[in-house]
């Protein structure tokens, strides 16, 4: 049975969502995506060349890379440059990102380069990793695009299955589709699922007490209802009130520094 929240959605509903595409014209695929107040850049470039383990294979690589802006966060996170260190956790969600992502390739058809995620993190107030995952994709597959149109790539190396990711949380003996406070949580998931919610990756773990696998298996049924909302909206994105969607035309390109003064088309 679903309960309200504050901020009037149920446990099986996903935040507020809007969604812009072509944010940056030196990247071949970028999107802006904003959910409840976390808001994530995601950016994808080619670069010549593999790491040293693939050289001569004759086959690609992904990599991303996942960072907070400075003011992403109530109080101020310091830049890595400044500290001259990479934070731990920003290395082991760039390294969940990339994972992921590279199931969704067939990366032998690019050759010898590699494909560089970028996932700035704006906001963050919950989720940002599936955030960027989610939005990560929808940029690759505008690149995808681009490449064939330029004919960098001569055939699609994205595979069928759409890749989403949510999060997933319990409180007590209540599973919450996307909490926009982990930390609250008695335990945290992000699941990472294809369109036709295999899966992909799980990520979490209880937080204060063990769980429960009733509770773990509702945790699962929730994490497929969001992928399922998901779905709806890059299937119907004209119909932008659904689940309090938002979303511009993909072929629009959007001010960066207008973020506010952005209309619903």
């Amino acid at each position: 049975m679903s309960n309200k929240r504050h901020d009037g959605r149920d446990s099986e509903q996903l935040r507020h969502i809007s969604m812009s595409y072509n944010i940056f014209d030196y990247a071949a695929g970028s999107v802006l995506l904003e959910l409840g107040k976390t808001k994530v850049l995601c950016a994808v470039t080619l670069q010549n060349g593999v790491p040293q383990f693939l050289r001569g294979k004759n086959t690609g690589w992904l990599t991303a890379e996942y960072a907070l802006l400075p003011v992403a966060t109530m109080n101020r996170t310091p830049r890595e440059s400044t500290l001259m260190r990479r934070n731990g956790r920003s290395v082991e969600i760039s390294r969940f990102i990339g994972r992921v992502l590279r199931t969704s390739l067939d990366l032998s058809l690019i050759g010898e380069r590699t494909i560089v995620i970028d996932c700035d993190v704006l906001q963050a107030d919950g989720g940002t990793r599936t955030a960027c995952i989610t939005g990560a994709y929808q940029a690759l597959k505008i690149a995808q695009e681009s490449w064939l149109k330029s004919k960098i790539i001569m055939q699609p190396i994205l595979l069928r299955d759409r890749i989403v990711a949510v999060s997933v949380g319990v409180l007590g003996d209540q599973v919450i589709l996307d909490p926009e406070e982990d930390a609250q949580m008695t335990a945290d998931y992000n699941f990472v699922l294809t369109q036709s919610e295999h899966v992909i990756e799980i990520l979490g773990g209880a937080e204060k007490n063990a769980v429960s696998w009733e509770l773990f298996n509702q945790a699962c049924m929730s994490a497929c209802k969001g992928v399922r909302q998901w779905c709806t909206f890059f299937d119907q994105p004209q119909k932008g009130d659904m689940f309090g969607i938002k979303t511009k035309s993909k072929s629009q390109k959007i001010p960066f520094f207008s973020l506010q003064n952005r209309t619903t088309m």
